[in-house]
């Protein structure tokens, strides 16, 4: 492979921190990078193979000691401090997601030891009956207020499917829903259960279109009061129950079971009981429709090893699977697969219209939650958006179905 063509301005190889990290970069293989320093001075890195093209402007080389210390972490709590910043925050980061294993070093000791305390930490947040209530709280009851700031008009907290680029937000999540319908082909007055309801968007959807009755499990009291207050509002409390309530703790059996974007918070160490538990609930015949963000085959058994930014600031407890491994838990449980497609294109658009919206809202969320807060959750969206460009993670939807009809 060629060389990386670097372009360095002289004065800016005066601090150590500064040098240490140019060094690094001139290991760029894809892409362009441009890096504004804190002294005024410009570096340029131009990698041999095609990619994304990005601009940083880099604040305090303190952002240095955080990377040879806490890696990819260090990253994302140096933009939550101030540190850097990029004009196109989610196209710096799929550059230097295309990058990491060229950029990556050598783990020195330090971050070896800061690597094994955010696993430790990671698996003190375990999904028990009583850890899944703690970590659904910390993020979902940041407040209703907050999440109408970004939502749709659907509530929606899960990825739109687009028909094309500028269709409207809430059409968009509609139809993801009515793909999940179809899929399942419900006869009016049937049963469908929901594992993670949220804030009720499909269940009263699903209630309206299809004519079943919906019963929605959440662990969140905010989302269940609003749930139901939407439902009301709707007119179709008749047809739909939101109830408190862990998916371990379902007695019941469902004609149906819908489930979008909730096994990525159970946990690598629970995904037997969540399938078993589908599995339990669900008729003999009865389908699943689920939708999953999953990561690729290659990336998963580094990233199982290691708790990212998201298990750390984002969602304590979660895990996402390759596409591979969900299958396989879910064929352990006994559920038969019917087919899957993924949309990871439809999830990067999503990720884009939230990003606006809580741009929009800067000044609003910040006098609520803090300049911190608001660039963790900027991170967060561009952190998602850049796997999802990538192709390091996918969004799927999955069907399966349970073994037995006319028994």
């Amino acid at each position: 492979m060629n060389p990386t063509d670097v372009t360095i301005d002289a004065a800016t190889r005066q601090d150590w921190r500064t040098r240490l990290l140019l060094r690094r970069l001139e290991r760029l293989q894809s892409g362009t990078l441009e890096l504004l320093l804190p002294d005024g001075g410009r570096a340029c890195f131009r990698g041999a193979v095609d990619g994304p093209s990005a601009r940083v402007k880099l604040h305090s080389s303190r952002l240095v000691s955080r990377l040879v210390t806490g890696g990819a972490l260090g990253l994302a709590e140096g933009y939550m401090a101030g540190e850097w910043d990029s004009p196109e925050l989610a196209v710096a980061l799929e550059l230097l997601h295309r990058n990491e294993a060229s950029l990556r070093p050598a783990v020195p000791a330090l971050a070896w030891t800061g690597k094994m305390l955010g696993r430790l930490r990671h698996r003190l947040r375990a999904n028990s009956r009583r850890g899944a209530r703690r970590n659904i709280a910390y993020h979902y009851d940041l407040g209703n207020s907050f999440y109408a700031r970004w939502l749709d008009e659907t509530w929606t907290y899960s990825a739109a499917l687009f028909a094309y680029p500028e269709q409207p937000l809430a059409e968009a999540q509609r139809a993801k829903y009515q793909r999940l319908l179809d899929r399942l082909a419900p006869r009016p007055g049937e049963h469908i259960l929901e594992i993670g309801c949220g804030w009720g968007g499909f269940a009263c959807y699903a209630a309206a279109h299809a004519d079943v009755r919906v019963t929605g499990l959440t662990l969140s009291e905010e989302q269940l009061a609003f749930a139901r207050k939407q439902a009301e509002a709707a007119g179709l409390s008749d047809r739909i129950a939101f109830v408190l309530r862990d998916y371990r703790d379902v007695t019941q059996r469902f004609d149906h079971i819908v489930s979008i974007e909730m096994y990525e918070a159970v946990g690598e160490a629970y995904w037997p009981d969540y399938f078993a538990a589908i599995r339990a609930a669900l008729k003999p015949g009865g389908r699943a429709a689920l939708q999953a963000i999953t990561i690729d085959e290659a990336g998963f058994e580094l990233y199982r090893r290691r708790a990212d930014f998201i298990q750390r600031y984002i969602f304590p407890g979660g895990m996402l699977a390759s596409p591979s491994v969900f299958g396989a838990c879910a064929a352990r449980a006994g559920l038969d697969e019917r087919e899957r497609a993924f949309f990871g294109g439809d999830y990067a658009r999503t990720l884009a219209r939230w990003d606006h919206r809580v741009t929009a809202e800067r000044e609003a969320i910040v006098a609520e939650r803090g300049e911190t807060f608001y660039r963790m959750w900027r991170y967060y969206l561009a952190y998602c958006t850049a796997g999802f460009s990538s192709g390091h993670i996918d969004l799927m939807q999955i069907v399966f179905e349970q073994p037995g009809a006319g028994e």
